[in-house]
């Protein structure tokens, strides 16, 4: 089978209600995304999913919900305000800006090998190229009614800030011994130079991460782990196939410069294999860095042993996007069924946006219509998301589900007045099978759970 191009996922995604480009009427805006009624539920779907694994799953794990803005201080301290920065080199007649590291088509950001690199290189519009330079990617506003240095301030680029400034709230509130985890789901804001690849890279984003303070001793071990939960959440909570997936190990002039190791589980996505999930450990370099700036003494007492240290910190950290674009794309499937072609998207049935989807065989005939009314009320209350679709024939019905990934589909024919039985098209095969509607929220929740 052959990989779908990032055109096709763009084109599913605004035909069937996934993501819509931000304020489309007015032309868009470069970098910012609006998801649709699928879209929503399907990154609904992965939250609860990751939500539960670490938080609800777990004993250790405890959540937060930060800010979007903090005290400018935080960035100072973490380092973001002097060094949260992409190469930028800029088009000496149009002033468009670039990545000078994707222009020279390197991975460094050096400003000096950038400079030898790009000194014969054109601009994408064929003009001469300024000297590369740095570009902070925090985005700013002001606090208050006066728009001075003084009330500065930046929407986070990151949520891990609150994390950290949270350790200690969270150890004494929850009686948290280390080790133990904080987790997190939100926006974040970067004013990239250049987003690209629809919904891979953008200016507002969504995260989810955790952040596991452990004994500096334990480092190796706990590291490991959560390189696991990465690679299983992804196949077998998602259901994504292994062979989309691989590991990139950052090398040393790669991985930031408190980091002790970094690797990233890489999604094959259209435009190629790239980032999707990234676990990292990154030494004590975050609380160390907020109790110097703080003057908050942010080690731990070990009460066992006497040992007094700072907490080495695990990171694991994915997109709520990148996951989005890397389910599409690993789903999306071209098949035939009855000789005729058709999309579908094989989601896993936990992280479907719509778990089934009832139809009357007929709309112009009210007693099946009336009759698939209460199977459609009936399941809505049984599993939330469940669509009425009653428009074209039902041959365009299913195909119309098998695009947006609907497990299955359930028909009320003749037959269902004669005998109490509805048929259940399966998305994967195409095949239906008959089930007596007494039977069916119980046939439908066993079939969901089995996959």
């Amino acid at each position: 089978m052959n990989r779908p191009t990032m055109e096709d996922i763009v084109s599913l995604s605004k035909r069937r209600g996934f993501v819509f480009q931000s304020s489309e009427i007015y032309g868009g805006l470069a970098g910012f995304f609006d998801y649709g009624p699928l879209g929503i539920e399907l990154t609904n779907n992965l939250k609860r999913l990751w939500w539960d694994s670490l938080v609800h799953y777990r004993d250790d794990i405890f959540g937060v919900d930060g800010a979007i803005i903090q005290n400018p201080l935080l960035w100072q301290a973490s380092g973001h305000v002097a060094g949260f920065t992409d190469p930028m080199v800029e088009d000496t007649v149009t002033h468009k800006r670039y990545r000078a590291d994707q222009l020279a088509g390197v991975d460094t950001t050096d400003l000096a090998e950038l400079s030898k690199l790009l000194k014969e290189k054109k601009s994408p519009d064929g003009n001469p190229l300024g000297e590369p330079r740095y570009f902070n990617m925090m985005m700013q506003t002001w606090v208050g009614p006066v728009q001075e240095e003084a009330a500065k301030v930046y929407l986070r680029p990151e949520t891990a800030g609150s994390i950290f400034t949270n350790f200690l709230n969270i150890k004494e509130t929850m009686r948290a011994k280390v080790p133990f985890g904080i987790a997190q789901i939100g926006k974040a804001f970067r004013n990239e130079i250049s987003p690209r690849d629809f919904i891979f890279r953008v200016r507002e984003l969504e995260q989810m991460e955790m952040q596991y303070f452990i004994n500096p001793k334990d480092q190796q071990e706990v590291y490991d782990n959560w390189r696991a939960f990465a690679w299983n959440f992804l196949t077998e909570r998602l259901g994504i196939k292994e062979s989309s997936l691989s590991w990139h190990e950052h090398g040393e002039t790669e991985r930031a410069h408190y980091a002790k190791a970094a690797h990233d589980v890489y999604f094959n996505f259209p435009q190629g294999p790239k980032e999707l999930w990234g676990t990292h450990n990154r030494s004590d370099f975050d609380l160390s860095s907020h109790a110097k700036a703080s003057g908050k003494d942010l080690s731990y007492l070990d009460e066992q042993s006497g040992e007094r240290f700072t907490p080495y910190v695990i990171e694991s950290s994915v997109g709520v996007g990148r996951m989005l674009l890397a389910v599409l794309t690993d789903a999306f499937t071209r098949d035939s069924v009855a000789g005729e072609e058709r999309i579908v998207l094989k989601l896993h049935p936990r992280i479907a946006p719509v778990k089934v989807a009832v139809s009357p065989l007929l709309k112009n005939k009210p007693e099946l219509v009336s009759f698939a009314r209460e199977i459609y009320a009936q399941l809505k209350r049984e599993f939330g998301m469940v669509l009425w679709d009653d428009n074209g024939n039902i041959g365009k019905r299913y195909r119309r589900q098998d695009e947006i990934g609907t497990p299955f589909c359930i028909t009320v024919d003749f037959e269902s007045l004669a005998n109490q039985s509805v048929t259940v098209r399966d998305r994967d095969t195409a095949k239906q099978i008959r089930i007596n509607i007494d039977d069916l929220p119980q046939t439908l929740r066993q079939k969901l759970e089995q996959n």
